[in-house]
């Protein structure tokens, strides 16, 4: 079976279509972050294809308010025995009770977390997010400095921050790039493709067939790290066991 990809951008909704040997078109709402993905007939062009996700418009946005509401309701309580994922391994939390300053490390299958006592769960996550931005911030430049060689530009600034349904954002304009915090928690071939996937947006605004071309010149394995990072957990990742 023959098949085509393009990207589409809906009332700011990006869509994944995959054009294909079928008869009917298929819209899916995908965990953990609302991702939306078409399978649609090859006769199909892409006009077509937006006016059937415009019609479902109101089915879709309800489907990523499902998710991220139960996204919510996954909150850590952070204690010893839950498992947190960092750079796309898993490990079993440890909280240490011990007077001093909070501190974070890997110890070898466990990530454990040093508190004093009293200590309450939303003070744990902070120092937590703290240490994944840590990481991020440590990550972040090398891959920028390298993409910059490569793509031949400059990005001047960039920010991490938590987001609720995209990995990554751009603007344009003054090419301030943000990452989502819960990407240090991904493999480290998910950071870098949301690194090169932020900076091809300085050549192109959506994600349309020209960005398409341009990511698989740059990155040919871009749709393969798209799919690992989309298809990953986002909170739901975390639940004790």
């Amino acid at each position: 079976m023959s098949t085509t990809s393009a990207y589409l951008s809906v009332r700011g909704i990006d869509i994944d279509v995959v054009y294909k040997d079928i008869k009917n078109l298929h819209i899916g709402v995908y965990p953990p972050m609302g991702r939306v993905r078409v399978a649609a007939p090859a006769r199909l062009d892409d006009d077509q294809v937006r006016l059937a996700v415009i019609q479902r418009l109101s089915w879709i946005k309800r489907e990523r308010n499902k998710l991220r509401s139960a996204e919510r309701q996954t909150e850590r309580e952070m204690v010893t025995g839950e498992s947190h994922y960092v750079w796309g391994v898993r490990y079993r939390l440890k909280v240490v009770e011990r007077p001093g300053r909070a501190h974070v490390e890997i110890d070898g299958e466990r990530l454990v977390l040093y508190v004093q006592a009293e200590t309450t769960a939303e003070e744990r996550r902070d120092y937590l997010d703290h240490w994944y931005r840590a990481q991020l911030r440590q990550a972040i430049p090398g891959l920028i400095t390298k993409w910059e060689q490569t793509l031949e530009v400059t990005v001047p600034k960039w920010t991490i921050r938590r987001m609720k349904t995209k990995w990554g954002s751009c603007n344009r304009e003054t090419r301030h790039i943000w990452f989502n915090a819960e990407l240090a928690k991904k493999h480290p071939n998910a950071l870098e493709y949301i690194v090169v996937h932020e900076m091809t947006h300085y050549f192109e605004r959506g994600h349309g067939e020209r960005f398409t071309r341009l990511m698989t010149q740059h990155m040919p394995d871009w749709r393969s790290r798209r799919e690992q990072l989309n298809g990953s957990p986002l909170a739901e990742e975390d639940w004790r066991r």
